[in-house]
């Protein structure tokens, strides 16, 4: 299985790097996730983090859980996390951050899973697109919200 989810933001790669990497403030700013913490390590150096969200059917949540081993590359501007828990056990996620035109970043998430538990047709059409592809939309159109809130907060003092 494997997904793809790309957004431009109006910001420097490092600003929107600064938003994407600070995974335990994500709660303050999407409000789809529920909870985010590391059970150890910090957002700057990564480390073993648990994370739930909603997926939003309507007028339904339906709450979704995973930890995950998340490894930090500033001088790339990438981040990678490997699922350890929860049913996306295996899963790879890594998260590209490169510069575009007129001042924008372009954003991307693969997500990756080989050997997916619950089997290969459930996560190819129900896990990818109708959850994992959906919440990383989710998530990549908060983060732009946020840091172009930011932008427009610094631009007007």
């Amino acid at each position: 299985m494997r997904t793809y989810n790309e957004i431009d933001l109006q910001c420097s790669p490092e600003d929107a790097f600064r938003f994407a990497r600070m995974v335990d403030r994500w709660p303050q700013h999407l409000q789809h996730y529920r909870k985010v913490r590391f059970i150890e390590g910090n957002s700057g150096e990564g480390g073993l983090v648990e994370m739930a969200a909603y997926r939003r059917f309507d007028k339904v949540s339906w709450p979704v859980w995973w930890m995950s081993e998340m490894e930090v590359d500033a001088q790339l501007l990438r981040i990678r996390y490997r699922h350890v828990k929860g049913i996306t056990r295996g899963m790879q996620v890594e998260w590209k951050l490169e510069p575009a035109s007129s001042g924008m970043t372009k954003v991307s998430i693969v997500h990756e899973w080989e050997q997916p538990q619950v089997g290969r047709i459930v996560a190819a059409r129900v896990i990818g697109p109708v959850f994992v592809h959906f919440i990383a939309d989710q998530t990549l159109q908060g983060l732009k919200q946020a840091a172009e809130r930011q932008r427009e907060a610094a631009a007007y003092g």
